[in-house]
C-alpha cells in the first residue's frame, strides 16, 4: 500500500504553454509545495528549466496564494504560474 498523496498541478500562462494545463502527480506524505516543486523540477528538461529555484514562479495550494512551506494533502490542488506583470 502506498503512503503517497496524490495531487492535482494545474499551470497558467506560460508555464501551461510549454508544460501543459494540467498533470496528476504522487508526492510523499507530509510533503509541502517546496517539496513539489523540487519533485517536478528533479524530471529535467522543461520542468527543470521553467521551475528553477532562482526563477520566479508563485505558487497557490487549493485557489490560495501560499509559500512553499504549505504542507500538501491528499486530493490536493496546486497551481505554479508565473508573477504577474501588466500595466
Amino acid at each position: 500500500m502506498s503512503s503517497g498523496l496524490i495531487v492535482q498541478v494545474r499551470y497558467f500562462a506560460s508555464l501551461r504553454e510549454a508544460l501543459g494545463s494540467a498533470e496528476t502527480v504522487e508526492v510523499d506524505a507530509g510533503s509541502t509545495v517546496g517539496a513539489l516543486r523540487d519533485l517536478l523540477i528533479a524530471r529535467g528538461g522543461e520542468h527543470a528549466r521553467l521551475l528553477a529555484r532562482g526563477r520566479a514562479v508563485r505558487c497557490a495550494l487549493q485557489q490560495v496564494m501560499t509559500d512553499e512551506t504549505a504542507a500538501l494533502h491528499d486530493g490536493a490542488e496546486v497551481a505554479f504560474f508565473p508573477p504577474v506583470t501588466g500595466g
